[in-house]
């Protein structure tokens, strides 16, 4: 601290000093408020991003593909690699199934991009559910609904999809261990967490061994949403449709029948729909 030979400027550069001092602790404050801004910028973007190492089979080239949500869909750095046909596999034993919601339809007055299937022969809640494509565990969820724990998870595939299963009661042993260290659940709030590390899932792994409510009554159920990162869909080129449902998920939802074998696509075409209100009804599944 400098020590002023004059009272007089002493005074003033006292008054300086302080006001040095002000000018000081604002611009740490400011500093503090930008790191702080710039960390939460990184961190809520790193959140929003998945990246995987992939490896070319041919060439035995490695390179990284990274997927990214914005708000105006995903966008991606890298080549991601080829997807298998067909895309996915059903994710549960069809023949339980005694029918099917179609994704792409309103449901108890909200949209749903989501399909899903119903299993009401069921004596309990022991219904499978499976991963239907190579992916990796990316956001979860764990929530009450009337008052019963239920589980939700975001997967994320390198090639471009997502799927969402939602409804989940119990879970695989490797999933459960995830499930644990999610937020305490409330009623009716499905916000998701990341998960990190990503879970890795291999196509026919199961996740899920029982499905659907039995708090109050048994309701044996469960969704499934599949999504295309790559482009949005044919729904969301009508400019009157895009802007009543502008969220990501029905921009991008697919219908997961048409991405089936066609042996599997046969059974769940098959089967008849679960909503009496919209029945076959679906922007993006087409009657055939």
């Amino acid at each position: 601290m400098l020590i002023n030979e004059h009272r007089a400027v002493s005074r003033e550069h006292k008054n300086q000093s302080g006001f040095h001092h002000v000018i000081l602790i604002v611009s740490v404050v400011v500093i503090g408020l930008v790191g702080f801004g710039g960390w939460r910028v990184y961190k809520l973007k790193s959140q929003s991003e998945t990246t995987f190492q992939v490896t070319d089979s041919q060439t035995g080239k490695s390179e990284k593909v990274t997927w990214a949500r914005t708000q105006d869909g995903w966008k991606v750095s890298g080549t991601p690699p080829a997807c298998p046909e067909p895309l996915v596999k059903l994710p549960v034993d069809i023949s339980l199934a005694t029918s099917i919601l179609y994704p792409g339809q309103t449901r108890g007055g909200d949209y749903k991009p989501h399909g899903g299937f119903r299993f009401d022969n069921q004596k309990d809640n022991s219904v499978s559910v499976t991963a239907p494509l190579d992916a990796e565990l990316a956001y979860a969820s764990r929530y009450t609904e009337m008052g019963e724990l239920q589980y939700m998870f975001d997967f994320i595939a390198p090639c471009g999809y997502t799927y969402r299963f939602d409804h989940l009661l119990a879970l695989g042993p490797q999933f459960q261990a995830v499930a644990d260290k999610l937020p305490p659940a409330k009623e009716n709030d499905s916000r998701t967490s990341t998960v990190n590390p990503k879970v890795p899932v291999k196509a026919g792994e199961t996740i899920a061994t029982q499905v659907g409510m039995n708090k109050d009554r048994l309701n044996v159920f469960f969704d499934w949403g599949l999504y295309d990162m790559r482009s949005k869909n044919q729904a969301s080129k009508d400019a009157a449709w895009a802007a009543a449902h502008p969220f990501s998920n029905a921009q991008h939802g697919v219908c997961w029948f048409d991405l089936l074998s066609a042996d599997e696509e046969a059974k769940v075409r098959a089967l008849p729909a679960s909503d009496s209100d919209s029945g076959t009804t679906s922007d993006f599944c087409k009657s055939e």
